[in-house]
């Protein structure tokens, strides 16, 4: 298969295994070229890239902008918090605004689930979902699939673990459909009250003890408690989580097997996950970011492809 099946990435739900084998082909090819002393290639030559965030972000924006320049592209950023969005103006009419200016492609953060998808149903470029609420982050699970793959070989039958605040998490899910996709088990643990209700529906397993689910999985993903997104409490205290919930080094140590450990940032440091863990040689958290350039410049690359 050489091009992919969708002309928008807005959930790994649309994506098909194949698609996803193709980007991962695609982003190891772009992993040797960010690691060239020339990082750039002409490939999105004349494309506009629009990076249309109504809610905060770092890392992803970052990410999505260096893979954008790195093949190439025109690259035009809007903030929601220094735009006409403050004054009232609809989200359609704030990209159509965009549009008018030619963009080719929109990559968008929004805090409405479903937004990058009703989006993609009315303008004519390419849309990608940078995190829709809480119900999507469709390239951070790419990129999560692909750094595990880099360490354990095909996914088939591996056992990975997701930890933490699962309710609020856009990464859970999209981890969930693609590490299905690719043929892995997948386990969720946290605090009852942060894992959803459906989520057996989905087929994974349910864990409430950190010990039990470390000594089940290959990888362990951490989350970070999205305090911004919860209204009420959940849990007692972030000192109470993280002695419940928390994993640390000497947890780690008490295990007798190596376990990857992930965590797609910001961190916490020392309320889910302590700073020798984060740290450690076990953890993949920085080629993860390096991950993220790559994966991401492939998909921008093959959805230009489609144009």
């Amino acid at each position: 298969m050489s091009e992919l099946s969708t002309n928008h990435v807005i959930g790994i739900k649309d994506l098909t295994a194949e698609d996803i084998h193709l980007i991962f082909e695609t982003a190891e090819n772009f992993k040797e070229v960010i690691n060239r002393p020339i990082k750039k290639v002409p490939s999105l030559r004349d494309i506009t890239v629009a990076n249309l965030f109504f809610e905060n972000s770092t890392r992803t924006r970052i990410s999505f902008e260096l893979a954008e320049k790195r093949l190439s592209a025109d690259v035009v950023n809007f903030s929601a918090s220094s735009s006409s969005v403050k004054k009232g103006e609809t989200l359609l009419d704030t990209v159509n605004n965009i549009l008018s200016m030619k963009v080719d492609m929109v990559v968008m953060r929004h805090p409405a689930p479903g937004a990058p998808k009703y989006l993609s149903q009315l303008i004519d470029a390419n849309v990608i979902n940078a995190g829709d609420g809480t119900h999507e982050h469709p390239t951070q699970a790419l990129l999560d699939a692909f750094s595990m793959r880099e360490q354990l070989g095909d996914l088939t039958g591996k056992k990975i673990a997701i930890f933490g605040d699962i309710l609020h998490s856009r990464v859970a899910l999209s981890n969930i459909f693609c590490l299905q996709k690719l043929g892995a088990y997948v386990k969720v643990c946290g605090p009852p009250t942060l894992i959803p209700k459906y989520i057996h529906r989905l087929g994974v397993g349910v864990e409430y003890d950190v010990r039990k689910t470390l000594e089940w999985c290959d990888v362990a993903n951490i989350l970070r408690i999205q305090l911004e997104r919860q209204d009420i409490k959940y849990f007692p205290s972030l000192r109470e989580y993280s002695q419940y919930f928390g994993i640390n080094k000497k947890l780690l140590d008490s295990l007798d097997k190596e376990i990857v450990i992930m965590h797609p940032g910001p961190i916490n440091r020392g309320v889910e996950i302590t700073s020798d863990v984060a740290d450690s040689e076990h953890s993949i958290i920085l080629q993860q970011v390096e991950n993220g350039v790559a994966v991401r410049m492939a998909i921008l690359f093959l959805l230009a492809a489609k144009r």
